[in-house]
């Protein structure tokens, strides 16, 4: 009954901590305040939750191209080892050497590459843009739960990044001990180039970017727990919200651990102890350290790294669900079962890690138990397959551009899903450990179906962040380039990975059983670098659509949720009046006996007697 509604408390304090509704004239001098700030604090140090969005986004969309640029690179040298490279001298300088790609620099290339896509792009690119922009929209709150800490996380992830782009430029080069910087490589300075300032850098980069995560997820988490609107019980919270809140939860508890491991790193590399080195040698010399592990190291790295893995996919999730539910115009299949698969992976999560590490030696039962839990992990996943699917069927489905990602994001998550499988089961990854299938797999289950969901959520929700439609026939051609794309690079990789083709090789010419794969890798290089250029349809059509695309309206795709209650744009504190109250869960669409085909979330049941299920009279 709407008497017995809590009242306006989440909106500014805490639970239980009751304020009065924001008049209009109250929120409108707060509005006019935020119009008279200096530019300075209104778009560069915002507290505005939308502004520091569009700076997350639009910094994740300079690291994608610079990540993908660098994997063009790699990926001319496997598809032509042979061949001069004389015309990269005048961009790379010393590290083209005698027409030839420097060995290192192809592996600092590598390094930066995933250090890029994993971090800076898909993690603070998707999650902070999303999360940021729509937790407070969705929820129904003025802002975040703290301004200042939001924009703390933006420029804590703005100066880490700033610290990575410069490790570039040294004279011995990035750091180069793969992604994963495994020690020793990673713990001895003197071990090679990259393993010099570049690594020192790195370490300081990811330490500072953890911190940036930090202090977003607490806010997350906290505007969602405090901040809900009146009536937003966590049963009515869009599945959106649901994923970016679990994620939150997830980097909170995982990402110290990956900061504990870097400082350990650092004691390791500057001052003498020996948390990750034993009985090392370098040119014949014994080094003094002993009694520490590298597998320690990977335990640490690996907590982090797998939670990591649904850290990157899990707002993708979130945000797949609520766009194909809004475009087949229907509700979404088992919502319960969709929030309980979404906690069942954010909890596997946590204790699947050690499957990264089958062939360090340890003890065969401890791998079976890993294995047991990796493979029970697909049970959640498939879960939110099949509601996927039966979302689909039968649906209405608009085929807006969004709609196409989304889709896209389904197929790549069962295509790499299924290889996922294959590879939690230890007696085959031992196999295939380090091989092209493994970078097959999770370029398709978490690179590109996450890049998906980010692109899906950009296509939708962009009319909200400024107001325009982005084009849609440009946004047609990005998809279909982009889809085609990855399946062409991804699908061969898998072949070549099955017959042993090693990965993070800078040439297999020395080995003859490998040149038979010589045209494939040729193929596979030419399709990467193509799908790489067909970002740019996307990224001209993001910029064009900002200043010149056509405007929107305030709902154009006619969706239910709280976001698109507010103006087109809206301005500091999102709702220019009192913030609307909510009534039912997010997905009434074409329901039978409605006026409309989609119910918005603060219609009361009042309103709409016609469509009403008898529970339903009950609730006002």
């Amino acid at each position: 009954m709407a008497a017995n509604l809590p009242t306006q408390a989440q909106v500014q304090g805490g639970i239980g901590v009751t304020e009065p509704h924001t008049t209009h004239d109250e929120h409108a001098l707060h509005d006019d305040h935020h119009h008279d700030q200096h530019w300075l604090f209104k778009y560069v140090f915002s507290t505005d939750h939308k502004v520091i969005a569009k700076q997350f986004l639009i910094t994740g969309i300079f690291w994608a191209i610079l990540g993908g640029t660098l994997s063009s690179l790699f990926r001319l040298q496997l598809g032509w080892p042979e061949s001069t490279m004389e015309w990269l001298t005048p961009v790379l300088g010393k590290w083209v050497e005698a027409g030839k790609l420097n060995p290192e620099f192809y592996l600092a290339l590598v390094t930066m590459h995933g250090t890029i896509m994993v971090f800076f792009v898909l993690t603070a690119g998707l999650s902070g843009t999303f999360s940021n922009f729509l937790i407070p929209l969705q929820v129904g709150a003025r802002d975040m739960a703290s301004g200042f800490m939001n924009m703390l996380s933006y420029w804590f992830f703005f100066i880490s990044g700033l610290i990575m782009f410069i490790s570039i430029f040294l004279e011995t080069g990035p750091a180069a001990a793969g992604w994963t910087i495994y020690p020793p490589l990673s713990a001895l300075p003197q071990a090679i180039p990259g393993s010099g300032l570049g690594m020192t850098l790195w370490l300081v980069s990811m330490a500072l970017f953890i911190v940036s995560q930090l202090l977003g997820g607490v806010n997350y988490i906290t505007t969602v727990i405090n901040l809900r609107t009146r009536g937003m019980s966590m049963s009515k919270l869009p599945l959106t919200i649901w994923a970016f809140f679990l994620t939150a939860v997830l980097g909170l508890l995982s990402f110290p651990v990956l900061f504990s491991a870097a400082l350990l790193l650092i004691f390791d590399r500057s001052f003498g102890t020996s948390f990750f080195l034993s009985d090392i040698y370098i040119a014949g010399q014994a080094l003094p350290n002993v009694g520490g592990s590298p597998i320690l190291f990977q335990h640490l790295f690996w907590f982090l790294g797998h939670p990591e893995v649904y850290i990157v996919i899990m707002p993708a999730m979130g945000m797949v669900s609520e766009i194909l539910a809004t475009n087949a115009r229907k509700p979404i299949f088992g919502y319960r079962a969709m929030i309980g698969s979404l906690l069942g992976i954010s909890l596997l999560s946590f204790v699947v890690w050690a499957h990264h590490m089958f062939i360090t030696g340890m003890n065969p039962f401890l791998g079976s138990v890993f294995m047991f839990l990796t493979l029970i992990i697909a049970v959640p996943s498939a879960v939110k397959t099949f509601n996927w699917l039966a979302t689909l069927w039968r649906g209405n489905i608009r085929f807006t551009t969004a709609m196409l990602f989304s889709i896209g994001f389904v197929s790549l998550f069962i295509s790499g899903g299924l290889t996922g499988i294959i590879l939690g089961n230890a007696a085959l990854d031992i196999q295939m450990h380090n091989t092209y299938f493994v970078v097959a797999h999770f370029h398709l289950v978490m690179g590109s179906s996450a890049f998906f969901g980010l692109f899906a959520g950009v296509y939708h929700w962009f009319p909200k962040m400024f107001g325009r439609m982005m084009d849609e026939k440009l946004g047609y051609i990005h998809f279909w380039l982009t889809f085609i794309g990855v399946y062409l690079v991804f699908l061969p990789m898998h072949y070549v990975g099955i017959a042993g083709f090693p990965r993070r090789y800078y040439a297999w010419t020395g080995f003859d059983m490998f040149s038979q794969f010589a045209d494939l890798n040729k193929f596979i290089s030419i399709a990467a670098i193509l799908a790489f250029f067909a970002q740019f349809v996307f990224v001209f059509n993001f910029f064009y659509s900002i200043f010149r695309g056509r405007r929107a309206t305030e709902n154009p795709w006619r969706s239910t949720t709280l976001e698109w209650t507010t103006p087109i744009v809206p301005g500091h504190g999102n709702w220019p009046g009192e913030i609307p109250a909510v009534y039912r869960w997010p997905y009434d669409y074409s329901k039978p006996g409605a006026e409309e085909d989609f119910i918005p979330q603060n219609v009361p049941y009042s309103k709409t007697t016609s469509s009403n299920l008898p529970y339903e009279n009950e609730n006002e």
